[in-house]
């Protein structure tokens, strides 16, 4: 929103007047920091980032952790936090090798460069690119694609992908198979199919 997506915690205001204990810092962390990516990855529904302007530490962290990111011509990343002595509390440091691999994201995090719009989609670390005009309307139109599908289904491929980057493959498969049963056993599969052949949207009930 604005003329950026996030710029990150305010460093003029960090080093005074807080209580930097680390029992105190660790709940603040853990409290407030950490609250907004666990709560997102609880969250069933497709989260995209739509990133103009910078996304930087903190911001940068929050585009992470939606389930992908798509960017304007202008926008530019970095996680800055090497830059001030710090760690990335909010979950960069866990998210970032899971998108780019962990010799680029160790190099972003460790440089505390900036990289543009060109260089995150070359990387992976955004879908697609943007004019900055038409990002929200391009996003947009991403997000009703996804909504104009069965919804159960979505939510429970997100689920699976979830579960496949933190389990092995047997635990996988076998939890596709229970949700196959569910969707298929479903009306909205039924629906799907008879919109399919009758070339029409499909008209959803979301089970």
């Amino acid at each position: 929103a604005g003329r950026g997506f996030c710029s990150g915690g305010d460093v003029g205001g960090m080093g005074g007047g807080q209580d930097n204990r680390p029992h105190v810092t660790r709940a603040r962390i853990a409290d407030i920091i950490q609250a907004f990516p666990k709560r997102l990855a609880r969250f069933d529904k497709p989260i995209i980032a739509a990133v103009n302007g910078v996304a930087i530490g903190g911001g940068m962290d929050l585009a992470l952790a939606c389930d992908f990111r798509v960017a304007g011509r202008s926008a530019r990343f970095a996680e800055t936090y090497a830059k001030i002595g710090l760690l990335p509390g909010g979950g960069g440091a866990y998210f970032l090798p899971r998108i780019i691999g962990k010799g680029r994201a160790l190099e972003l995090l460790l440089t505390a460069d900036f990289i543009d719009a060109g260089t995150a989609l070359e990387i992976g670390l955004v879908n697609h690119v943007f004019d900055d005009d038409s990002l929200l309307e391009q996003t947009h139109t991403i997000a009703r694609r996804i909504a104009s599908l069965p919804p159960l289904s979505v939510r429970l491929i997100k689920r699976t992908v979830v579960h496949g980057l933190e389990s092995d493959m047997m635990s996988s498969l076998d939890l596709v198979s229970s949700f196959i049963a569910v969707t298929r056993a479903g009306p909205d599969h039924v629906e799907a199919i008879k919109a399919f052949r009758e070339k029409r949207p499909g008209d959803y009930v979301g089970h």
